[in-house]
């Protein structure tokens, strides 16, 4: 039986914020882009969130919500900094770790002799070192698995610890509502209520040919996470699988002119940002718009190794004849193949840029 932990940084940006000024304690803040800039909410505190604003949120939402909120520009070097720190207290203790983002991990802890093997004890430390040397708080979930390890971290934050033994698997994932499993989103839960299936539970009552049909692939892994199965391992490497550059302009663009006459500085950013991936080949890429409605659409074509303008600006109009409305967003971006010209699982993970790149 394996022992994985999964530690997630409580409302890590605004955590790093609020202990360089103990001033914002208490406070609803929230770090983010300008809202004269369209900026969104990268992340809030507690405080803010309790107005209903959360991350991605446009940052004159926010606002609106709540006068009151303390909006602060990022500070990437900062929280980087902060992140390597934490990702050196996990290496202490496993040799095995999957970053998911600055201030998230998958840790097994399997094989580790540390506390006499005990993965409670080994969590338990981790967020008390977290929390004395670098002064915020770290919640994380111990399980047998990354599906049931990712639920638990986020079942008691902030600062918590949820451990669910192997012999609890059974009688928690009865219960859990099918809206704490990862990659269920708003709209796939709402197809879900239509089927009467709200609980993991009622997920058992299908069939997987039956989810299958309704959600695809996904259905199999639904399948096997409503029995608490979940074969993934903690993986150290993880493969990009995209690279974009988009901006989120302060004034509507209106026509497919204005809009195409965009793309050569965003085409040229995202060339000098490729430049640093040189070892990898791309097998496709895209065009994002986001309309001044927010209504989104993106665009693919394959492509192998080559970065054309005529390409980017035939996928932009097409694009644009989808919408049909002004747009607030546009961005380009190349999918990744995998090594030895595999081509890459073709997922809808569109990214949300979090910050106007200006900032």
């Amino acid at each position: 039986m394996r022992k994985i932990i999964h530690c997630d940084c409580d409302c890590f940006y605004a955590s790093v914020e609020t202990r360089d000024n103990p001033a914002l304690r208490g406070r609803p803040i929230a770090v983010g882009g300008d809202a004269a800039r369209r900026g969104v909410i990268a992340t809030c505190n507690y405080e803010a969130r309790a107005f209903g604003i959360h991350s991605a949120m446009a940052t004159a939402t926010a606002m609106r919500r709540c006068p009151e909120l303390i909006v602060l520009a990022p500070n990437m070097d900062k929280y980087r900094e902060v992140a390597l720190h934490i990702r050196g207290i996990f290496a202490q203790f496993s040799e095995i770790i999957e970053p998911l983002s600055l201030d998230e991990a998958y840790l097994d802890v399997t094989g580790s002799s540390a506390y006499q093997g005990s993965a409670t004890r080994i969590a338990q430390a981790i967020r008390q070192q977290v929390s004395s040397e670098l002064g915020i708080t770290i919640s994380a979930g111990v399980a047998p698995n990354k599906f049931l390890a990712k639920v638990a971290s986020d079942w008691n934050k902030p600062d918590g610890l949820t451990v669910i033994t192997p012999a609890q698997v059974d009688d928690f994932v009865l219960s859990l509502p099918v809206g704490k499993i990862h990659g269920v989103g708003k709209v796939m839960a709402q197809r879900m209520a239509a089927l009467d299936i709200y609980t993991c539970a009622d997920l058992r009552l299908r069939s997987m040919d039956e989810l299958q049909r309704h959600f695809g692939k996904f259905g199999q892994q639904l399948y096997d996470y409503a029995r608490g199965i979940d074969h993934r391992d903690v993986k150290t490497h993880r493969q990009r699988k995209s690279l974009s550059v988009e901006n989120t302009y302060a004034e509507d663009i209106e026509g497919v002119e204005m809009a195409l006459a965009a793309l050569p500085a965003l085409l040229a950013e995202l060339k000098r940002r490729l430049a640093k991936h040189s070892g990898e080949s791309f097998t496709g890429v895209f065009v994002k718009l986001k309309a001044a409605d927010f209504r989104q659409t993106t665009i693919e074509r394959r492509c192998d190794g080559f970065l054309e303008l005529d390409l980017f600006e035939t996928l932009l109009s097409e694009g644009w004849l989808r919408m049909e409305s002004s747009l607030r967003l546009i961005g380009v971006g190349v999918r990744f193949g995998r090594k030895q010209g595999e081509v890459a699982e073709r997922r809808a993970e569109y990214q949300l840029e979090l910050f106007d790149p200006g900032i």
